[in-house]
């Protein structure tokens, strides 16, 4: 996970806390956690790129909506950072 940006990083995790959400859904998320837009151009390209590096699946609810889920890997990318994490920060 060490060569994604801190945007897809959030972006991996708000799919792995969701239940297979659609782009509008993840943006939602991202739009309130940020405090402001996000625009599609950020939006699906990022997502792209997750799905290309085999951290997130992409499905298709409908002709015009895709879902996302995380794969096995990237549960395991997000477990391997909360770790690294954990070793800097007093629980």
């Amino acid at each position: 996970m060490y060569d994604l940006t801190g945007f897809q990083r959030d972006l991996l995790l708000v799919i792995e806390g969701l239940d297979e959400p659609h782009g509008l859904a993840i943006k939602d998320e991202l739009e309130e956690y940020y405090e402001k837009e996000i625009h599609h151009g950020r939006l699906y390209p990022n997502l792209d790129t997750l799905v290309e590096k085999g951290l997130v699946e992409k499905g298709e609810l409908d002709q015009r909506t895709n879902f996302y889920s995380t794969t096995r890997r990237g549960r395991r990318e997000i477990e391997a950072r909360r770790e690294w994490e954990n070793q800097y920060i007093d629980t």
